[in-house]
């Protein structure tokens, strides 16, 4: 089974434009020069500011809240107090927390609300997200066509006539309660004056509408279109994707990083470890996965550079090198330095591929970047290869250590005990996944959350959102929780875990992932760490399971800046 095969088994919140931060543009800069152009040889060092957001010359201080610390105790606090994007104070008292700031400061009410750290996700594909044509538009928490058709109706208020509104991945009718896409005319019906396209997973099947079917079938590699809008999953998903690409200019790349960033704040996630993505070839065999990896971060990139990301990007690096001398691999390595850059946009690891398959020249692969000291992922998807992949980490630790450059497999739906063990002894990591939430089955779910997590195993949680996973990580919680999948089965029983246990995962627990300078930056509300907030809609403990899908943020804080607001809590 290839990989795509593999991946292919298995917008409630608002997407308000967020706040302005600032960012050092040397580093950034300095970052473009090594991504785009590994092959060219290593870009020069350049200065670069601290990465902090802006709080306009102001402070920021949450009062009358139930604050999550996520610290050792997980202490519960009423009071926080941010100063130069750091926390400077959490507790009980406001007089104290006032104390610890300046005198312009911003004072706002939480009034009872429950708020958290700002949310990691250690293993996702944002920058894909954000380099999808047309108009992305998540359907995570759509659960049947009419609600396909009201967020799509939503969406076109905002995007001028004759723009494609669009949704690559991340959702799976199975979370429809027609257990379909929606056909042509229920597209018509919702956005009459713009063309439509919905792809699942990496290759399909997708679907258009009128107005999407004529632009289709004058491409230049025409797509068969059938009568009700269908389009064929494989080659015919591919030309259409392609198609769409090749409309894409620089500026809405731009743009569409801008609304995914704006997402992801919605729902709270503020810290984004992002995976890479397969070589595009310009061809239809091109997938939801592909993009070109030398380009594809610099509407990132300008956009730290000018001031206006508004969440932390932390950068692997993916590899399929099939050739033994590991060309791109090597020139990598060579050019590039892991964790540079500042604490809004880094670079990190290898992975969550070093190599293609897990061969000799994967471990070959693996051994160079042990050589080079750099952290390493790969991912586990079938009941076997996790058992290569630990071996293989165990034959480069005899020959170069890796117990602390902490070496990541990720997914592991169906790992065993034994290996957990064995990982655990390199000084090694799991990040966890609830992708099987879309298509998982009871004899193929997984992960074993709750082994995982009684293993004492370094553990994370990921969402591996947005091909053939929600970004959502409320909808992650909610499988890894209560095991259920979209189709309402119970599917992973005696391996839920708490929310809180979640929780953890999600935010303290995966700045391990992160490493390098951020190592004990992120992740917990303790004085000194950077202030990165998320103020829940309703109570993430003690909401009913089936409304935890629902959960987004009302207000999100990054480095002390708000940088998402519903307008829901009171300055």
């Amino acid at each position: 089974m290839t990989h795509a095969e593999q991946q292919n088994e298995h917008l409630a919140p608002p997407m308000s434009l967020s706040r302005r931060t600032v960012v050092g543009t040397g580093a950034a800069a300095a970052i473009a020069g090594a991504v785009a152009g590994p092959l060219a040889g290593p870009a020069p060092a350049r200065s670069h500011g601290s990465g902090r957001p802006s709080t306009d010359g102001r402070d920021l201080v949450l009062k009358n809240g139930r604050i999550h610390t996520t610290n050792g105790r997980h202490d519960i606090v009423r009071v926080l107090a941010i100063r130069d994007g750091r926390v400077v104070y959490a507790g009980d008292t406001l007089s104290a927390a006032l104390r610890a700031v300046p005198d312009r400061t911003r004072v706002l009410d939480l009034r009872g609300r429950t708020a958290i750290p700002g949310i990691i996700d250690n293993h996702n594909h944002l920058v894909l997200m954000g380099n999808r044509p047309g108009r992305h538009t998540p359907l995570e928490n759509a659960y049947s066509v009419a609600d396909v058709q009201r967020t799509y109706r939503a969406r076109a208020r905002g995007v001028p006539s004759g723009e494609f509104i669009t949704t690559i991945g991340g959702f799976h009718f199975n979370q429809f309660t027609e257990v379909r896409l929606p056909t042509l005319a229920e597209l018509d019906a919702a956005v009459p004056d713009h063309p439509a396209y919905i792809s699942v997973g990496f290759s399909g099947p997708s679907v258009t509408n009128s107005r999407g079917r004529a632009f289709f079938e004058t491409a230049a590699q025409p797509v068969a279109v059938g009568a009700d809008g269908s389009i064929a999953g494989g080659q015919e998903t591919g030309r259409a994707t392609l198609a769409l690409r090749r409309t894409l200019t620089f500026e809405q790349r731009r743009r569409g990083a801008l609304d995914a960033m704006a997402y992801a704040l919605g729902l709270g996630v503020t810290t984004h470890l992002d995976q890479g993505a397969f070589q595009a070839t310009g061809t239809p065999s091109d997938g939801a996965a592909h993009e070109d990896n030398y380009t594809m971060h610099l509407p990132f990139l300008s956009l730290y550079a000018q001031g206006k990301a508004t969440v932390r990007l932390r950068i692997n690096f993916l590899h399929m090198d099939t050739d033994p001398a590991l060309p791109t691999l090597t020139d990598r390595l060579n050019n590039q330095f892991p964790f540079f850059g500042d604490d809004m946009v880094r670079t990190g690891g290898i992975g969550e591929f070093v190599a293609a398959g897990i061969g000799a020249t994967w471990l070959e692969a693996a051994k160079k970047v042990a050589r080079a000291g750099w952290r390493a992922e790969v991912h586990s998807l079938s009941q076997t290869d996790f058992r290569t992949e630990i071996e293989g980490f165990e034959a480069v630790d005899a020959e170069t250590p890796i117990t602390g450059l902490r070496w990541v497999v990720a997914h592991v739906p169906f790992i065993t005990r034994d290996y957990v063990d064995r990982l655990k002894a390199l000084g090694g990591g799991l990040s966890l996944t609830g992708w099987r939430y879309l298509t998982g089955t009871a004899t193929a779910a997984g992960p074993p959350f709750r082994m995982i997590v009684d293993s004492g195993i370094p553990a994370g949680m990921s969402s591996d959102g947005m091909q053939i996973a929600p970004m959502n990580p409320f909808i992650h919680a909610y499988y890894a929780t209560t095991g259920r999948n979209a189709l309402g089965a119970v599917i992973n029983d005696g391996q839920q875990i708490s929310r809180r246990e979640l929780l953890d995962l999600y935010t303290r627990d995966n700045a391990w992932f992160l490493g390098g300078p951020d190592d004990d930056q992120l992740g917990t509300l303790e004085v000194g760490r950077l202030g990165d907030v998320a103020v829940l809609d309703r109570d993430y403990f003690t909401v009913p399971d089936d409304q935890l899908r629902q959960v987004s943020s009302v207000l999100t804080v990054v480095g002390g800046a708000i940088a998402h607001s519903t307008g829901r809590v009171d300055l």
